[in-house]
């Protein structure tokens, strides 16, 4: 393979779920040295360098669209799709999750992981595969989550990219108080319908319903989370991810630490981290690129994943050079 410092994968990479269906992977599973197993999807040759996109709270790996995967692959890149810990497919944590009174006073347990455990997992998980190093891209919780991976682990990651996410500081990326209402409003999820109804609610105000076939993307993600789920809600797991952003609390020192070549893209009509996350997130960086996107919510969406893959490929290119 080229010298680029990208080793193919050594772990278990064997698919567990047949054919593939509608141009995705299948699921493939890797169990850390803790017993924890995280699953994710391969996409693209192994040869090429690695990306890993980091899904946002209660996200599945699905959350990634495939035109949005498949951009990457056809630039070059190979793409890892991990479920973080407690949903999809990945494990879930024994401790019990905070109530809705600690949640709402950000108040996590003594037992509570934080997004650094959550990090570690992703970083155990690409160097059990044999990777030296790796690109990774995350969006909402999942960009914190990438940002705590490039701050701890310089000698692993290549480049950062932060989608719509920010620093922890209180002060900034805060929800609108739109979308603080339509939290509020949420009702109980036992069933599939449901379960649907819900998430539909939540991104046609966080999202934008009026880009051409967004409402079937969400209907279509929001089913095939739920059968993956096993059919189930995974509240507590999500709690514990939310826990997880509020142990960590501010993470601006942390964020100057970082070394790596950094991209931040956020959206000018973010509902749900407001864009001054997305500005917070580059003037803590050292060196970091700041790209406003016009017209983007909280989504990744085909119209504006096109802009979104140029400034990754310009970025991460540069960065292996």
């Amino acid at each position: 393979m080229a010298d680029d410092g990208f080793p193919p994968p050594t772990g278990d990479t064997t698919p567990r779920d047949g054919d593939l269906t509608n141009q995705e992977a299948p699921d493939r599973f890797v169990e850390l040295p803790d017993g924890m197993q995280i699953c994710y999807q391969q996409h693209g040759s192994p040869d090429d360098p690695v990306v890993v996109l980091v899904s946002g709270l209660s996200m599945q790996s699905l959350s990634w669209p495939m035109y949005f995967v498949q951009g990457l692959v056809d630039l070059g890149y190979c793409v890892l799709t991990p479920d973080n810990r407690d949903v999809g497919r990945s494990s879930r944590i024994a401790t019990r999750a905070p109530n809705r009174l600690r949640q709402l006073f950000a108040q996590p347990t003594a037992s509570s992981y934080s997004l650094e455990d959550m990090g570690d997992d992703l970083i155990r998980l690409v160097t059990q595969l044999g990777y030296r190093r790796a690109h990774v891209v995350g969006m909402s919780m999942g960009g914190m989550i990438a940002q705590v991976m490039a701050a701890r682990h310089p000698e692993l990651i290549a480049s950062l990219t932060s989608i719509f996410s920010t620093t922890g500081d209180p002060w900034v990326g805060r929800p609108a108080p739109s979308t603080l209402r339509v939290m509020a409003r949420a009702g109980l999820t036992r069933t599939r319908e449901q379960a649907v109804q819900r998430f539909l609610t939540m991104f046609r105000h966080i999202g934008d319903p009026s880009v051409p076939g967004m409402v079937k993307t969400w209907t279509e993600y929001a089913q095939r989370a739920w059968d993956r789920n096993g059919g189930k809600v995974e509240a507590e797991g999500v709690a514990r991810q939310l826990a997880a952003i509020q142990k960590s609390g501010d993470r601006t020192a942390a964020l100057h630490r970082i070394q790596a070549p950094t991209l931040v893209l956020h959206g000018d009509r973010d509902l749900m981290v407001d864009p001054s996350g997305g500005r917070a997130t580059a003037r803590a960086i050292p060196g970091a690129r700041l790209h406003t996107i016009v017209g983007l919510r909280h989504q990744i969406d085909p119209h504006h994943t096109p802009e979104m893959l140029r400034e990754i490929d310009d970025m991460l290119r540069e960065a292996d050079d």
